[in-house]
């Protein structure tokens, strides 16, 4: 298949954009992961970085493998004011672009023909790179995929495939003397442009096993899950924010969230409700959490009887985590 005809079929799929390159190890990539391991970089997350020999190795994930296809489906829609009570959660979580993606590469595959093999969201393999390969996108300062067309604002998958589609070249861009990302970034994690520091990255604190460090509370404010400070001020975004600034949100999209829900729902209901979340363990403690950090941050005196429970909690991360939450409420109402 020639490179047009991939276009075109991408087209008619509704995929935003796609890419072809051969079946090859990603060796420089296994060594940053490998670097970057070394340094403590990555925290204790595990998802690509924990095997690199299987990630970076996208010629052994499906045997005959000639040509790996990389798509881009484009999730952005505006938010709406947060109101009082709610929490934030990262865009992307706001409905499943990965299932979309999915079922749209799935149908990519049968069209090809051959034997395929479909990577979405999944730790086998380094979605990023095989984008910037095939020229879906370009690594920016942030360590995010941009893409010509939708910025960041994308969710990446894979195709691995047995049959032969025309490479297409990666593109020659890059975010310039633009550094906006790495001022954004109010706890430094992005001072080494093109890497990320996880122990500095609040999206990785809302996610971690452990207690959210104190220095970094304040800085999450609303967010109860991830966070996209250095996709909000991205020069590259602009262009998709104009152009679907007046959509309506996708249906069942849930930007914001209740803290009240987090806080005191079922905790087996809520982490199932939640499934499309990366929760340490599955264990609803740390959605409770996040929620307290965004309750400290947000709530006023009549919103203590939210937290107070905790403080009696039997469960030190919750107990010391709603102690901070109601002595920076008591704190801003003495102001």
């Amino acid at each position: 298949m020639t490179a047009a005809e991939l276009e075109r079929l991408a087209e008619e799929l509704e995929l935003d954009v796609v890419g072809a390159a051969r079946a090859s190890a990603y060796e420089e990539t296994e060594r940053h992961i490998r670097e970057r391991k070394a340094r403590g970089l990555f925290a204790d997350m595990r998802f690509t970085m924990a095997q690199p020999d299987v990630s970076c190795h996208p010629e052994t994930l499906l045997e005959g493998a000639r040509t790996v296809v990389s798509a881009a489906y484009c999730y952005y829609a505006p938010e709406p004011a947060v109101e009082q009570g709610e929490g934030r959660l990262a865009r992307y979580t706001w409905h499943d672009g990965y299932a979309v993606l999915r079922e749209r590469l799935d149908e990519l595959g049968r069209r090809l023909g051959g034997e395929y093999r479909v990577l979405v969201d999944a730790n086998q393999h380094v979605d990023r790179e095989a984008a910037a390969r095939s020229g879906v996108g370009f690594y920016g300062k942030n360590t995010m995929l941009i893409t010509r067309r939708h910025g960041s604002w994308v969710v990446l998958g894979t195709l691995v495939t047995t049959a032969v589609v025309e490479a297409t070249p990666p593109l020659d861009l890059d975010c310039g003397s633009c550094t906006l990302c790495i001022e954004a970034c109010p706890t430094g994690a992005l001072d080494e442009p093109g890497l990320v520091d996880s122990t500095k990255c609040l999206s990785y604190w809302t996610q971690a096993p452990t207690s959210i460090p104190e220095d970094y509370r304040a800085d999450l404010g609303a967010q109860v899950y991830g966070c996209d400070i250095c996709q909000d001020v991205c020069p590259w975004n602009r262009g998709i924010e104009k152009r679907r600034a007046a959509d309506p949100l996708p249906s069942g999209a849930e930007p914001h969230v209740r803290l009240v829900d987090w806080l005191h729902d079922d905790g087996e209901a809520l982490t199932h409700r939640y499934a499309r979340l990366y929760v340490p363990k599955n264990d609803p403690r740390y959605l409770r959490r996040n929620a307290l950090v965004a309750l400290g941050n947000t709530g006023g005196i009549a919103d203590l009887p939210l937290a107070e429970p905790f403080l009696a909690s039997e469960d030190e991360l919750l107990r010391e985590q709603a102690e901070w939450t109601v002595g920076r409420i008591e704190e801003r109402a003495a102001d």
